[in-house]
């Protein structure tokens, strides 16, 4: 397993969204992600720590402006936290060993796919395409991708 961590150099490559987003909390305006239209096979991880996140098999298009996705594709690397900002109850997602702001999940996703919609800001992940897994050290989540070429 790899070392997925906070590095202040890491941080420091951030662009200013993805400092806003993944720092602070933030959100990128609906519709702007860079991901949202990405229909690519392959991984998305955490931009500061690069621990798995999500794989485009499980990714799917909600409507609501961010890209969604209906589970983690490691579970333990996404943590769960009650957030009653903005006058709103919801349950805040953040990258487990990178502590990065992710998104939120929400229990309105697909019923034959588990219900849940995590619905994920762009500037919180990087995206590894297919063929590139195996060399940055994501092999093992291959299976779990699905190739849609």
């Amino acid at each position: 397993m790899s070392d997925y961590r906070k590095t202040a150099e890491a941080v420091a490559r951030l662009t200013p969204e993805q400092y806003h987003v993944t720092q602070h909390s933030g959100t990128e305006r609906p519709g702007t992600g860079e991901y949202l239209a990405n229909k690519a096979s392959g991984i998305y991880v955490d931009i500061v720590s690069g621990e798995p996140l999500f794989a485009s098999s499980d990714k799917y298009e909600s409507g609501c402006g961010w890209p969604s996705f209906t589970k983690a594709i490691e579970p333990a690397n996404v943590a769960e936290r009650h957030d009653s900002s903005h006058g709103m109850v919801r349950t805040e997602v953040r990258s487990a060993h990178g502590d990065s702001h992710l998104g939120h999940v929400f229990n309105d996703g697909p019923p034959d796919r588990g219900g849940l919609r995590y619905c994920i800001n762009s500037a919180s992940l990087r995206f590894v395409p297919r063929d590139r897994m195996e060399a940055e050290g994501y092999g093992a989540y291959l299976p779990q991708v699905e190739d849609v070429a």
